[in-house]
């Protein structure tokens, strides 16, 4: 093993999405940053490994990404999301019997967010690291192990370089090499279900509107993205228990297709599948600390959500945003850590249950608990004070 220590201020463990915000989001600020994965990063939706899920940026991520340089490239690519539309079709038939949409101008002057391609966000940002010289991006190499000392954090990487940073970041997902290394424990919900994730186009243009379909099993979400060859287009999270998804992945191409059009009582017109399939475990967990000593854990290496209501990356990008307010000084010091860990566990736990809650309705099989779930949202949607604060309080707005 090569007995050399290499000195830098941040190393990133995790070359995810968020990850690679990070490292662009302190290489902007003129630290040396190190971003490590031991996976190499798939750029092309055609590719095998893609991420064919997108992601919407809601408003405060989107002030994220402009002030470190990251929006600017990304805009291009983006489809804006101005009405939040939850369609309730519990009744006896696949139908719609209740529409509500949430519209933005109700808040403001600005969409709810933008939706972007996962596979082109790590083509993009992957880009943008290339351009910042303090930067390196080093995928194919992994977190071996970590030891924590009092002047900062000494990591071992697979290669078996040794690394010693002022922070090291944790953003290595929900089996975190990081967490386990520092004996943090998690605690884990299991819902049995499974997401499916592909797109789709469809004869009726989505107008820029988000749209949660709600009958059993979990939401049915078509999300807007670009034109496809001249059609409207919209990316598609299926949830449903676990043996369902296995089913409904075997199915023949037209008898899916099928499938997919009965799930989205219509709301688009026909759709027509333009991706494969990419199947997705759906869980909620939260680590019990998402500090230790010169190290700090954002996104799903500290909090886990089903993908409802755009909440999990846009709570990384709420980590990210705290940790590097509170680092402009002195990356990875007691006090900066301390702050983090009050601001951002309590907020990431209080959104988990919320979402566990709305997750585990949209679950309801029994007929009756479907009716109870529509009167529910029809009721506060009807009390406009209400439907306000739930929009801020989804953007994360006071």
């Amino acid at each position: 093993m090569n007995g050399s220590i290499e000195d830098i201020d941040i190393l990133i463990s995790g070359g995810g999405i968020a990850g690679l915000i990070t490292a662009a989001a302190f290489g902007a600020e003129g630290f040396s940053v190190l971003c490590v994965d031991p996976a190499l990063p798939v750029t092309d939706e055609g590719a095998k490994g893609a991420d064919l899920r997108s992601t919407a940026f809601l408003t405060p991520s989107v002030q994220l990404l402009e002030k470190i340089g990251l929006w600017e490239r990304l805009a291009p690519y983006a489809t804006a999301l101005q009405v939040m539309r939850i369609v309730d079709a519990g009744g006896a038939e696949p139908t719609p019997r209740m529409t509500r949409e949430f519209d933005a101008a109700e808040i403001g002057g600005q969409p709810f967010g933008w939706n972007l391609p996962n596979w082109l966000l790590r083509r993009e940002i992957s880009a943008r690291l290339d351009q910042l010289q303090t930067v390196r991006f080093q995928p194919g190499t992994g977190t071996a192990n970590v030891q924590t000392r009092d002047d900062g954090a000494l990591v071992t990487l697979s290669d078996g370089r040794r690394i010693r940073a002022r922070l090291l970041v944790g953003a290595d997902g929900r089996n975190s090499p990081v967490r386990q290394a520092l004996g943090i424990g998690v605690r884990t919900l299991r819902y049995g279900q499974k997401a499916l994730a592909f797109a789709v186009t469809h004869d009726r243009p989505h107008h820029n509107v988000s749209t949660e379909v709600h009958r059993s099993g979990g939401p049915f979400t078509l999300v807007p993205l670009p034109d496809r060859e001249g059609k409207s287009s919209s990316a598609i999270v299926w949830m449903e228990n676990g043996r369902e998804t296995a089913r409904l992945a075997a199915l023949p191409a037209d008898e899916f297709e099928a499938a997919v059009n009965a799930r989205s009582a219509g709301v688009l017109g026909h759709l027509s599948v333009a991706t494969r399939l990419t199947e997705w475990p759906i869980i909620s967990q939260i680590a019990d600390r998402f500090t230790g000593p010169h190290t700090a854990l954002i996104a799903e290496a500290a909090h886990v959500l089903p993908p409802i209501g755009a909440q999990g990356l846009n709570m990384s990008l709420a980590d990210l945003a705290a940790l590097l307010d509170l680092s402009k000084d002195n990356p990875g010091s007691a006090e900066s850590l301390a702050r983090f860990e009050r601001t951002r566990r309590p907020d990431a736990y209080a959104r988990l249950l919320g979402i566990d809650a709305l997750n585990r309705a949209s679950q309801a099989e029994l007929r009756p608990l479907r009716d109870l779930r529509a009167a529910t949202l029809g009721g506060l949607y009807g009390i406009a004070p209400m439907r306000r604060l739930m929009m801020k309080a989804g953007l994360g707005l006071r």
